[in-house]
């Protein structure tokens, strides 16, 4: 590790996601301007892949016994390995990262269960402030972190803000960053996530929070 860095991990408090499952949050300090969030979700479970596995060749196993049609478990095969493929590669996301440098930018990856990874950033430009905000959100849970969506394009963020949504009665909180509007100082453009696989709660998202407080208010 470089000389400077402060590596160390929330051990302290145990974090879950929305859905009650285990994660952790990592963080790194490269300097007083600089620092790295990781939030980490579980690997992928053999012992649900194999139950998948099996019941799809079962399945495919009784239409096959009662027509007689060996295309079927050839298709059983192909579809198995193809949508193990497919979760591995664009679904399950092992680590989500937060890097914050001051008076330069953010900048968020992904890293998927096949070794992939995808990542954005966005130039930190002007911010106004960090402030907590409420919404509704009747279509699915978010507890997330949220950035600028387009990859390899530099945009201005006005604000970073922890959100409040309500989702089937049940208040739940993410974390964003909301997007100056060029033509309206005053508006916001968009609110982009992030965390959007591992979604956690409302006490790992204040940890991230008042870190990236921190390096704003030195900015």
């Amino acid at each position: 590790m470089q000389n400077g860095d402060q590596h160390y991990s929330m051990e302290d408090e145990t974090y879950t996601d929305i859905d009650g499952k285990a994660i952790s949050l990592e963080c790194q300090s490269h300097s007083g301007f600089c620092r790295e969030f990781t939030v980490s979700s579980a690997k992928v479970s053999i012992g649900r892949v194999m139950a998948y596995t099996c019941a799809v060749w079962l399945s495919a196993y009784i239409i096959f016994f009662v027509t007689e049609n060996t295309a079927v478990l050839s298709s059983a095969i192909i579809i198995t390995l193809v949508g193990m493929m497919v979760h591995i590669h664009f679904v399950k996301v092992d680590h989500e990262t937060l890097l914050i440098i001051g008076s330069l930018g953010v900048q968020v990856s992904s890293s998927y269960a096949s070794g992939r990874e995808s990542t954005d950033f966005i130039e930190m430009g002007k911010i106004k402030d960090i402030v907590i905000n409420e919404a509704i959100h009747m279509v699915r849970k978010i507890k997330d972190m949220v950035i600028n969506e387009a990859i390899h394009m530099v945009r201005k963020i006005k604000d970073i803000v922890i959100n409040e949504a309500i989702h089937m009665q049940t208040v739940i909180y993410y974390l964003c960053i909301l997007l100056k509007d060029p033509s309206d100082p005053e508006a916001v453009s968009s609110v982009v996530p992030l965390f959007q696989s591992s979604k956690p709660r409302l006490n790992c998202l204040v940890k991230v929070y008042k870190s990236c407080q921190e390096i704003l208010a030195k900015c």
